[in-house]
């Protein structure tokens, strides 16, 4: 005899097509996951690393780019046109400076100990090196940037790292750094590197040393201004010497031309002399009188006879008439008239 269960309920009954429904839905929601992850956007100081199935084989710039669905390819992204930088020697948080000793201490080639501290700056120059071939690139650039410091000061004298040395030092661990770039292959490029400060430890050994670094600097000022003093003195000193130079010949010039005038004039006179003596000698020293004795009256006159006979020139020149008697009272007794 059959036992019927009057308390069994007949499962509900799912409406035909509900199946396929949420088969179609379950393919919608893949399909769109899919097609999301195809497409990515690169910023601008940014390039994107395309790896297919895990291998690097690709590189794309700033923009909107298609890549196959992951597994497949996936995207690493990286500031290579960012310029980053790197602090040695201390950090720097919400512009609170703290130092880190263990870095910036450091031995010099006298065996004296300097505190040195710098700023690195360095992009990324080649995307594949830099994912690739150094597990942490920073990390990497940091302890490269201490063994390039410590290397250099380590072979100079602590005197000339604390004053002249600096940018010496600066362009040496630079080129140190560049060096060891290459070598790893690390696809990072090194801008620039700036030292904040290199300077001995705090004490007394650093004051002696401060007082060293004025007295340098004392010195230097004083020497660029003698040099400065030097430069405006001696072209100028030139130029006196010049302008006396050009004088003296302008002067030597002047006179052998005046001396060659006297000797013309003289060699002139003397020719008129030797065709006429006397009437050449009565006109020097006519001449010479008018010179000597610019306001005395002169006559000219013959004493030969009896009565004193004379050529009144002053007064013929002025055109007025004197009497014989007063003007042969005042004149001067000359020589022959002809």
């Amino acid at each position: 005899m059959d036992v019927i269960d009057i308390n069994a309920k007949k499962s509900p009954e799912l409406p035909p097509g509900t199946f396929r429904m949420i088969g179609w839905g379950i393919l919608a929601i893949v399909l769109l996951m899919l097609g999301y992850s195809s497409f990515y956007t690169v910023q601008e100081q940014e390039k994107a690393a395309i790896l297919t199935f895990g291998q690097y084989t690709d590189e794309k710039g700033a923009g909107l780019h298609f890549k196959w669905p992951y597994p497949i390819q996936e995207v690493v992204k990286v500031p290579a046109e960012l310029t980053q930088q790197i602090t040695f020697g201390y950090r720097e948080n919400n512009g609170v400076f703290t130092v880190v000793e263990e870095e910036a201490m450091m031995i010099t080639g006298d065996e004296n100990i300097v505190s040195a501290d710098a700023v690195v700056q360095w992009k990324i120059s080649n995307v594949r090196d830099y994912l690739y071939n150094v597990e942490n690139p920073e990390q990497f650039l940091r302890n490269a940037t201490s063994a390039s410091i410590r290397s250099v000061i380590g072979s100079e004298k602590l005197d000339y790292a604390i004053t002249d040395g600096k940018t010496d030092i600066q362009e040496k661990v630079k080129a140190k750094l560049l060096e060891l770039q290459e070598v790893y292959q690390t696809g990072i490029q090194i801008l620039d590197i700036k030292f904040q400060d290199i300077e001995p430890p705090g004490g007394q050994v650093e004051e002696a040393f401060r007082e060293v670094t004025n007295a340098r600097e004392e010195k230097n000022t004083k020497i660029n201004v003698a040099t400065k003093y030097e430069n405006e003195r001696i072209p100028k000193a030139r130029g006196e010497a010049q302008a006396m130079l050009e004088k003296a010949e302008a002067d030597k010039k002047s006179r052998i031309l005046n001396a060659q005038g006297d000797v013309a004039k003289f060699n002139a006179i003397y020719e008129e002399y030797k065709s006429n003596p006397g009437v050449t000698q009565s006109r020097l020293i006519l001449e010479t009188l008018e010179k000597i004795l610019p306001n005395a009256r002169i006559f000219i006159t013959d004493s030969s006879g009896d009565t004193v006979k004379y050529l009144p020139l002053n007064e013929l020149m002025q055109g007025t008439r004197t009497s014989p008697t007063s003007a042969s009272g005042t004149g001067a007794q000359g020589g022959t008239a002809q």
